[in-house]
């Protein structure tokens, strides 16, 4: 079951100043209820405390969640200026299976505001007033939200209901604490102002988010591209990725291995998505004779139906369609299967949901493309295959290094270009989905937050982890094309060596692998990641290791 939210637009909200609920942080979060008598924050239901949530009535348990929220993220960001929040609870889209759990935005964006970082560029309010000192909008508030108060309902995703504690033991319920961490993240700005779908900018400028998108094929950023490129980009699935440094220097500490299908065949490896339910992938992996499956009844290889034959051994392919995934996993388990390959039938990809704990074998989706890749070696007699993590790349990284952003094609009003992409590993909060396994872990949105001006850039500090730092040099500075970077090491370390422009935009990587204690001297031609040469300028060689820390200015001449 996946749970999309509604579009983040830009929305004026009245103001009214009933109730508050400040979180005194580093920033000053308050929640203005705008739920009338009996509704909502107000509702007198009596209820019991859960998961740490001390509230005895109903409103008073959703009230605390808001704060229980509005706490984390005051805890995280910096801000002189107070962040107004106006939230309440009322009937948003439902059917008994579906629902939109809630929405928030920034009600305004402001431009070339004192103490905006790029000129010509929109920031969402919270954020501007925080560059500027000031309170850009007034009286009114930062940030509009609203959120589904039938939820649970016949009509509305039966069965399901807010779950208010504060401890993410939602069960079969959803985690209100999860989703407003993500929604709350919206309107603080994890969000374009852009019109994803047309390309096409708001008032004719771009938004600070524009400024990091950045599409792999053509190698621009938004703020660089045509309204047709950008909507052509919003739609190159796997191929949109965001460009901030902070993010792709916390990436590596936060992405697991990539789930991969390795085949004897061209395409050798072949992405994959894990499934929230069943055995999670090993390096070892397991592997088998991939099978497509028959259940005799309709589109037989969906495997929506008893599969005919035994799958003991194997692999089983299935189309996805027609029935949830859980249970075509279940049914090719009960066949036999050791692990099940999904093939998605549409453009894209995602990860397959549900919750089934019977489930004991490992399951992926692949598009539909590999899909086919992988139907045609069957049919050819190349059978084997195996389901593994990768060794090599991380979930949810472009091969360039960068964190991809959600980009299906067709495009998904409100969740496409505004989110990480699904492929993330471990789940990360603003995928477009809410995932069972989140927790108050604010994840890679911190680190994209420093990029676009709420904290300040890490590029080249030393992280948390780090317990020492050490010199570095590099002969002769300036260069001239060429140039030798030195360090030493204390101890053997697994490390990355790297060179940046002004812009914290990575050049070239020099090493990222394992290092013995002692000297070290890494050489750089002057040539950037793509084989082009690098502009005259300065650089910065930053090493980062699990242990260690460096940084060197770097000069190259023409």
């Amino acid at each position: 079951m996946t749970l999309r939210k509604s579009i983040r637009s830009l929305a004026l909200a009245s103001c009214f100043l009933t109730l508050s609920a400040p979180a005194f942080a580093a920033a000053t979060i308050v929640i203005n209820n705008l739920n009338a008598a009996g509704v909502g924050f107000n509702d007198p239901t009596v209820v019991a405390p859960v998961g740490g949530n001390p509230g005895t009535t109903l409103g008073q348990q959703r009230l605390n969640c808001f704060e229980r929220a509005s706490n984390i993220w005051g805890a995280t960001l910096t801000s002189n200026v107070t962040i107004v929040v106006n939230a309440q609870f009322s009937a948003l889209t439902c059917t008994g299976t579906s629902a939109v759990l809630g929405s928030a935005g920034a009600t305004s964006v402001f431009q070339n505001f004192p103490g905006a970082p790029l000129a010509g560029h929109w920031y969402p309010q919270a954020l501007a007033n925080k560059l500027s000192g000031f309170h850009l909008g007034g009286a009114g508030a930062d940030i509009s939200a609203s959120f589904n108060i039938n939820l649970g309902n016949a009509n509305c995703l039966a069965g399901s209901g807010w779950y208010y504690g504060y401890d993410h033991n939602e069960g079969t319920l959803i985690d209100l604490v999860a989703v407003l961490l993500h929604e709350f993240a919206h309107g603080l700005g994890f969000q374009t102002f852009t019109n994803g779908s047309t390309g096409a900018y708001t008032g004719s400028l771009p938004s600070v988010w524009d400024r990091f998108l950045f599409d792999e094929s053509t190698g621009l950023r938004w703020n660089e591209s045509s309204a047709g490129q950008r909507a052509a980009s919003s739609i190159n699935a796997g191929n949109l990725t965001w460009d901030g440094p902070n993010t792709r220097m916390a990436s590596r500490g936060f992405l697991g291995e990539a789930p991969e299908l390795v085949t004897p065949y061209a395409p050798f490896s072949i992405d994959g998505n894990s499934a929230a339910f069943g055995a999670a992938l090993t390096a070892a992996g397991v592997s088998g004779a991939a099978e497509v499956v028959t259940d005799g009844v309709g589109t037989t290889s969906d495997g929506c139906e008893t599969i005919m034959g035994s799958l003991a051994g194997k692999i089983a392919v299935i189309d996805r369609g027609t029935c949830s995934f859980v249970i075509k996993a279940k049914n090719a388990q009960n066949a036999g299967a050791i692990g099940v390959i999904i093939v998605n039938n549409t453009t894209g990809t995602l990860s397959p949901g549900g919750s089934d704990p019977t489930i004991t074998i490992p399951t992926i989706l692949i598009t539909l493309a590999d899909g086919a890749a992988l139907k045609s070696a069957i049919g050819g007699g190349v059978t084997n295959v195996t389901m593994r993590l990768s060794p090599t790349r991380l979930a949810g990284m472009h091969p360039s290094e960068r964190v991809r952003m959600y980009s299906p094609n067709p495009f998904q009003s409100g969740s496409s270009v505004s989110h990480f992409d699904v492929s993330l590993t471990p789940n990360a909060l603003m995928e477009p989905a809410i995932n069972s396994d989140l927790t108050d872990n604010l994840d890679l949105t911190v680190a994209l937050f420093r990029d676009i001006g709420w904290l300040p850039d890490l590029v080249g500090v030393p992280n948390g982890n780090a317990s020492a730092r050490i010199a570095m040099a590099s002969r002769p500075n300036p260069a001239r094309g060429a140039l030798k970077v030195h360090f030493e090491l204390p101890a053997h370390e697994t490390v990355e060596v790297a060179l940046f422009d002004v812009a914290g935009r990575q050049v070239r990587m020099l090493a990222k692998s394992r290092l013995a204690a002692g000297p070290h001297e890494l050489a750089w031609d002057g040539l950037d990641d793509a084989g082009r040469p690098a502009s005259p300028g300065v650089y910065l060689a930053r090493l980062k290791g699990t242990r260690t820390q460096g940084s060197h200015h770097v000069v190259l001449m023409q």
